[in-house]
């Protein structure tokens, strides 16, 4: 059977299984067998990252042909425009080529863990959230988007991917999950 596993990854962990210090890989957090990463999140980014035993999930998880929905919780330097959240909407052009149109809007800071360590924090440059929803995942996509109509990111969290959620999770937690829709594959 199927094992599908939900994971809050740490800031500052690697999205692999061997190969860093102490407390900077999965294996620090996650103790099951054959298992392995749907996908990656950045060494600075947070929030969920799905592990899986299954190879077709994990490629239908993790190739944008299936355009996954992956939602991020972004809080970034500034206070973004309504024209630069259209440019987000509309797909912004980075040095590999044009992104697929997202869902972006602000949203009030979330009630989400304290990061180790925090934020840099500006007395003189505000910062503000978004909500970015994309489909497809290059490598620091949300990052380079971001950058690219002239907020930076400083903080990043995956909450969301398809129906999996990282609700309720505390950093490095994990817990199984049910096998919901994917993009081709209509199974529960």
């Amino acid at each position: 059977m199927t094992r599908l596993i939900l994971l809050n990854k740490p800031f500052n962990v690697q999205s692999q299984f061997s190969g860093g210090n102490p407390g900077e890989t999965l294996a620090d957090f996650v103790k099951v067998p054959e298992v392995y990463p749907a996908g990656r999140l950045d060494k600075d980014s947070e929030g969920l990252l799905l592990l899986t035993d299954d190879g077709r999930l994990q490629a239908e998880i993790s190739s944008p042909r299936f355009k996954l929905p992956k939602t991020y919780l972004v809080q970034v330097e500034g206070i973004p425009t309504e024209e630069a959240l259209q440019k987000l909407r509309k797909g912004v052009t980075l040095n590999d080529g044009p992104t697929r149109p997202a869902e972006a809007k602000l949203i009030d800071p979330p009630d989400l863990w304290d990061r180790s360590p925090p934020v840099r924090y500006r007395k003189s440059v505000p910062d503000t959230w978004i909500s970015l929803t994309i489909t497809e995942g290059r490598n620091r996509q949300v990052r380079r988007m971001t950058a690219a109509v002239g907020f930076p990111t400083l903080r990043l969290v995956r909450w969301r991917i398809g129906d999996w959620t990282v609700e309720g999770l505390a950093p490095g937690e994990w817990r199984d999950a049910p096998r919901p829709n994917t993009g081709r594959n209509n199974r529960a």
